[in-house]
């Protein structure tokens, strides 16, 4: 069942605004948040994410009905890329390792940003490319 796209880039720019604060504050706590919903939008979906849900609850009826669709495969593909680079910057940010945690984290937050701002899913154009290069080799 395909997804409305506005609530993918909803949850991305919150994610771009949490981010920014890890990067600014380095906390460790609130990129494990990010973590934690980057984990659960990439096991149920973005819809059953934090701000999956929010968006479904509280922002999504005061829109108007959506007017575009998305496989729900592809954002969460993205979600799954996001948690890679949150648990690798946890790991900078934990173990003292900063410039990783501060690496790891402003890619995602690049991503994050891109999607929020122009509609631009890094994880959902790597999902595509993904998919056709296994099409191809199978």
């Amino acid at each position: 069942m395909d997804i409305d796209v506005r609530g993918p880039r909803f949850g991305a720019a919150v994610t771009t605004v949490v981010l920014a604060v890890v990067l600014v504050t380095g906390s460790a706590w609130l990129l494990a948040w990010q973590t934690l919903t980057f984990a659960l939008g990439a096991a149920g979906g973005v819809g059953r994410s934090p701000y999956g849900v929010l968006f479904r609850r509280v922002v999504r009826p005061r829109l108007g009905p959506p007017t575009a669709f998305e496989a729900p495969e592809p954002p969460r593909f993205a979600q799954a890329v996001g948690l890679v680079f949150a648990v690798v910057g946890l790991v900078g940010y934990t173990l003292g390792a900063q410039w990783l945690g501060l690496a790891a984290t402003g890619a995602a937050l690049a991503a994050a940003f891109l999607n929020a701002v122009f509609g631009y899913c890094l994880g959902c154009e790597m999902y595509l490319l993904v998919r056709r290069l296994t099409v191809r080799a199978g």
